[in-house]
């Protein structure tokens, strides 16, 4: 598997979709059956593992090559369809099975992915490496490129998953909790895109659906397009919008954008999310927006490093510590409970793995808790913007080097790095190498773990001044391709 040029990005294999060849699919399928088999969640289970897919036009043939996996193990394969990351996932835990999705989140549809999750939670790192170290036999099934002589099908459509997810938040929510307010429903095509109409509409918004689209659109919650930004500034007025929701393409990571059509950042998103759950443990990675902290409303922030796996981990000890509700976020959105959230006198039963609804419906519920539009909320929050940017075609064995270089150098390095931010007074290694300067402004490097690219983030006081301090930065980057 590791000489296809398909890797494990969060919690499963990624790669472009030539790579992904039917006998690669299988071969990561069966290397994760066979890694469960040694683990007790799935001793004497029913041997049902339920499929799920995004949109891609590659999609449909991943599907059927890992339905083929699945069968060639002594297992059942449950086809939940096109639905969201999450739906699949929650169906799984319910049902104390297994689940595979496949899809490449918001990436272009050159490439996909294969994401697996257990009966008891999402894969970890831990589990990466027991799955990486299966060696599994290739039946006798595909041809001279790799693909399926006979491809078959998943299965017959099931529609549970599907069920069980539009009824987790119509029966969580009140039927009213969205009545009057008007809804901008970005589609394009995200997988959730049918899905959340029906969740909205079914707690009483006026949803009008925007920008549907038939061929794939990479839409990325933390590096939103300009078309994107563009198009929300002109429908939010346009429809008199009191929100615009969106999603990535498998719909697991939120996009939400202002009555102006502002979208959010899903760090400050995630605050917000937070705040509506009445959160005492908040779990982030150590990247996202220090307004978390800054605003006093959570008794225990916790941070990690850059990965779901990472904050789920997290999560878990918060619960074990005695949490009353713990959750986490992303800087891409997403959202995640270990704890169970009490709307009113209904409860939302906890799901520990990234989601998009909640974050929706919560900063929609602040919007109508306070009778405040949700700009005001934002200026409501401790004033800190956040950017981001990479540097690409620079893989881990240049980026380590520089970095480890910088490091050692100590603050005078780092000084002569940076000579226009003042000073450095703190630096955090937690993933990558975190800088506070003496301003209070923050640079944070980072390699990729799933592409050849040093990312880089920054931290002000207002977002002009995050960005312009993005672009100093990347400047100074340049100089390391020398």
């Amino acid at each position: 598997m590791a000489r296809s040029g398909v890797g494990f990005g969060t919690s499963g294999a990624r790669g472009l979709v030539s790579d992904m060849t039917d006998a690669v699919c299988y071969a990561y399928t069966a290397s994760f059956l066979q890694y469960l088999e040694r683990l007790p969640p799935l001793a004497g289970a029913d041997r049902r593992v339920a499929i799920a897919g995004d949109l891609r036009p590659s999609t449909p043939r991943i599907m059927r090559a890992v339905a083929q996996a699945v069968t060639g193990r002594g297992y059942y394969p449950v086809n939940c369809g096109a639905i969201p990351t999450p739906a699949v996932a929650l169906y799984g835990f319910q049902q104390q099975i297994p689940t595979l999705m496949i899809t490449g989140s918001h990436i272009p549809d050159d490439r996909n992915g294969i994401k697996f999750t257990t009966a008891a939670g999402e894969v970890l790192k831990a589990d990466e490496v027991g799955i990486r170290a299966q060696t599994v036999s290739i039946p006798d099934r595909f041809d001279a490129g790799d693909q399926l002589r006979t491809p078959g099908e998943p299965g017959p459509l099931d529609g549970a998953a599907r069920a069980v997810y539009l009824r987790r938040w119509l029966d969580a929510f009140p039927s009213d909790f969205l009545t009057g307010k008007r809804i901008g429903l970005y589609q394009h095509s995200a997988v959730g895109r049918d899905l959340l109409r029906d969740i909205y509409t079914g707690l009483g918004a006026e949803v009008i659906c925007l920008g549907r689209s038939e061929t794939f659109i990479p839409v990325d919650t933390e590096a939103i397009r300009q078309e994107d930004r563009d198009l929300a500034a002109t429908w939010a007025p346009q429809y008199r919008c009191d929100a615009l929701l969106s999603t990535d393409g498998d719909s697991d990571r939120p996009l939400l954008a202002d009555e102006h059509g502002k979208w959010l950042r899903g760090d400050i998103a995630g605050i917000l999310c937070a705040r509506f759950c009445r959160a005492d443990v908040v779990v982030t990675p150590v990247s996202c927006n220090t307004a978390v902290e800054r605003s006093g409303w959570f008794p225990d922030v916790r941070r990690t490093r850059i990965g779901s796996p990472y904050v789920i981990e997290e999560l878990d000890h918060a619960v074990r510590d005695g949490a009353r509700c713990a959750v986490g976020y992303e800087a891409n959105g997403g959202f995640l409970t270990a704890s169970p959230v009490h709307i009113g006198h209904r409860q939302l039963a906890p799901l520990p793995t990234r989601d998009a609804v909640l974050v929706h419906l919560a900063i929609l519920g602040l919007s109508i808790r306070s009778g405040k539009p949700i700009s005001q909320l934002l200026a409501e929050l401790p004033q800190r913007a956040t950017s981001s940017d990479r540097l690409p075609q620079f893989p881990t064995t240049m980026s380590q080097p520089r970095l480890h270089a910088l490091l050692s150098g100590g603050p005078t390095a780092i000084n002569q790095l940076f000579p226009a931010l003042g000073g450095v007074v703190a630096i955090d290694t937690t993933d990558g190498l975190r800088m506070t300067f003496r301003s209070g402004e923050i640079v944070h490097l980072r390699p990729s773990g799933n592409a050849p690219e040093l990312r880089c983030y920054t931290e002000a006081d207002t977002e002009a001044r995050a960005n312009a301090l993005l672009q100093q930065v990347m400047t100074r980057l340049g100089s390391w391709r020398g």
